[in-house]
């Protein structure tokens, strides 16, 4: 599996770009915001997700850890496919996109191109059981739990977040009096505090 590519920007076309490195050119699909912003010529190094199917390869192309982690949990809905999936990724800054999951606000998502009211239903529903998920796992050694908030840590990790983004974010949301107790308030209490990184 290949999990970055770094190297100089060969071709770029409407929805990939070729970098080179070792003497191989690897074709990655990106974001417009990624193509757009990759220097000709230049080097740049992007985050992968390999796909591997029967009768196809392809590489998806991001500027953080974030952006894949995302994108990789955008792949477990039900009918988003990596298409879909890299549209969704590149409309807006994941934390904003996560946010509006926790919100459960349809409206920015239906306002992506190819993303209909069905589909921004269903991202919603199974996402946000996802982040539920992650915070029932991390509640369940609550005994072991410090005021560092470790659920909310989980919720951010299971999002796609590093571990050190993850931890700041819980700090300032477990330490903020204006926040509700329970875990979806702190899950976007450090939500909104990525975004405004």
């Amino acid at each position: 599996m290949i999990a970055s590519v770094e190297g100089v920007v060969g071709a770029i076309a409407s929805d990939s770009l070729v970098i080179e490195t070792g003497g191989i050119g690897y074709r990655v699909y990106a974001a417009p915001a990624v193509l757009a912003a990759a220097p000709p010529g230049g080097r740049l190094k992007l985050h992968t997700y390999h796909l591997i199917r029967e009768d196809q390869q392809a590489l998806f192309g991001f500027r953080s850890a974030d952006e894949l982690g995302f994108f990789t949990l955008l792949l477990t809905v039900t009918g988003v496919g990596p298409k879909v999936a890299i549209a969704i990724v590149g409309s807006r800054p994941t934390a904003d996109l996560q946010l509006a999951i926790m919100a459960q606000d349809q409206a920015m998502l239906v306002a992506i191109p190819g993303i209909g009211k069905k589909l921004a239903e269903r991202i919603i529903f199974e996402l946000k059981e996802k982040v539920a998920a992650a915070g029932v796992a991390a509640g369940s050694s609550a005994a072991f739990a410090s005021a560092s908030g470790s659920d909310v840590v989980a919720a951010l990790q299971a999002l796609g977040y590093s571990l050190g983004e993850a931890r700041e974010a819980a700090r300032l949301a477990v330490t903020d009096p204006t926040v509700g107790a329970s875990l979806e308030d702190r899950v976007k209490a450090a939500l909104r505090t990525l975004l405004r990184d």
